[in-house]
């Protein structure tokens, strides 16, 4: 199957009218089916529908691109549950294999909106000068590089105003609104390492402009997110005190929920997760039965596929021998699951690898039972409240 075969009129019109029919068509014998049988024994009937919609729904980027028309980098728009900003690229601290893969994608450091979450009760955007000990949330979503968006209207931003409610310490949350990625029939811009670029700029941003320590940032991410945010503390790791290069320090934590991990797909083999755990809001692309995703093709288009296989920055939990992935220097980090997620076995991995070099007290996991890829960003997933209780209880 071609990649996004209907990204262009009038294919596109007429492939989300056959799809919308489908899921008209296929409501009624959900609805009947799960009064009897559910997709998992502890799902209601609820979740089972909502699950089979965002089902089908997720995987119509796969044949058109872009989806959901959200604002992105090319302007801030205004709104009142977030303070939008201009943060400046930052080419004088890209160094190091970052600036050969720069200079490969021929991809530069670029001006980008910010968003700044705040608690209630708060002004949207902190004040200077930061009060000593004051942490700050520094948010990467997700979107499979290629979606969504930092602004309130994008389904990620539930998570990003739910961070800030859990800690005295940590009322403000910077959502990055990085350039996503995209490849023909669309046009093709910002690859790999773009998003990491803009992620750079976001965290300098805090620490150099707006005042932050480096050791009270929180670098978060969910889903294609949480690889960026992996991505982004790696950099600042190996590269911490290179001659020239006045890079941050890294940050004092990492939060990973549902982290994409494994471009790879070297965990899609029979009996993994991203075959058993079908229930999933992923598609099939994400097991490797199909040709691989839009959203990697676009993210890795300069490099090729085979980029996944061999890169640490990319795919930090692949299984291939060629991905020399480590994690000594990391901070303090907490990582989410979902225990019906396809993702869930390089999720696993990963844990288990950062423990292995970071110690197990430094690593943090929870997994929240037959929940599903990024169940956090979910309002009406039953197991959001409880994941967003031991993310408190390991920020305290």
């Amino acid at each position: 199957m071609a990649v996004a075969p209907y990204a262009k009129q009038p294919w596109k019109c007429l492939y989300l009218t056959s799809e919308v029919l489908f899921v008209i068509v296929s409501l009624p014998v959900w609805a009947v089916t799960f009064l009897f049988i559910r997709p998992r024994p502890t799902w209601s009937w609820a979740q089972s529908m909502i699950t089979a919609v965002l089902r089908i729904a997720s995987s119509v980027p796969n044949a058109i691109g872009v989806f959901l028309p959200l604002p992105d980098y090319r302007a801030i728009e205004p709104t009142s549950d977030a303070e939008g900003v201009w943060i400046d690229g930052v080419p004088h601290l890209i160094t190091s294999e970052l600036k050969i893969w720069s200079a490969v994608a021929n991809v530069a450091a670029d001006r980008i909106p910010g968003y700044w979450y705040a608690r209630k009760g708060f002004s949207l955007k902190p004040t200077s000068p930061i009060k000593p000990g004051q942490r700050v949330f520094l948010f990467i979503h997700g979107g499979a590089f290629t979606q969504l968006s930092a602004h309130p209207k994008s389904m990620t931003s539930t998570l990003t105003s739910s961070l800030v409610e859990l800690s005295d310490d940590a009322p403000h949350a910077l959502s990055v609104e990085y350039r996503c990625s995209s490849t023909s029939p669309l046009p093709e811009r910002h690859p790999f390492p773009t998003a990491l670029l803009d992620a750079l700029a976001g965290y300098d941003y805090l620490v150099n402009v707006i005042g932050y320590d480096s050791r009270n940032v929180i670098v978060t991410g969910d889903s294609a997110g949480g690889n960026l945010a992996l991505a982004l503390t790696r950099y600042l790791v190996e590269n911490k005190g290179t001659a020239g290069v006045p890079l941050p320090s890294p940050p004092g934590r990492l939060l990973l929920v549902s982290p994409w991990v494994d471009l790879s797909n070297s965990h899609a083999i029979p009996g993994s997760a991203a075959f058993t755990n079908d229930v999933d809001v992923l598609g099939s692309c994400y097991a490797g039965r199909e040709c691989p995703p839009y959203s990697e093709l676009a993210y890795l288009r300069p490099f090729g596929m085979g980029m996944a296989f061999c890169n640490r920055y990319i795919s930090p939990a692949s299984l291939s021998p060629f991905v020399q992935a480590r994690f000594e220097g990391f901070p303090r980090t907490f990582i989410i699951a979902g225990g019906a997620e396809r993702l869930l076995d390089q999720i696993r991995t990963l844990r288990d690898k950062m423990t292995q070099d970071m110690g197990a007290s430094q690593v943090g996991y929870y997994e929240g039972m037959d929940a599903i890829h990024d169940f956090v960003i979910f309002t009406w997933h039953p197991g959001r409240f409880d994941a967003l209780k031991a993310i408190q209880e390991w920020l305290a």
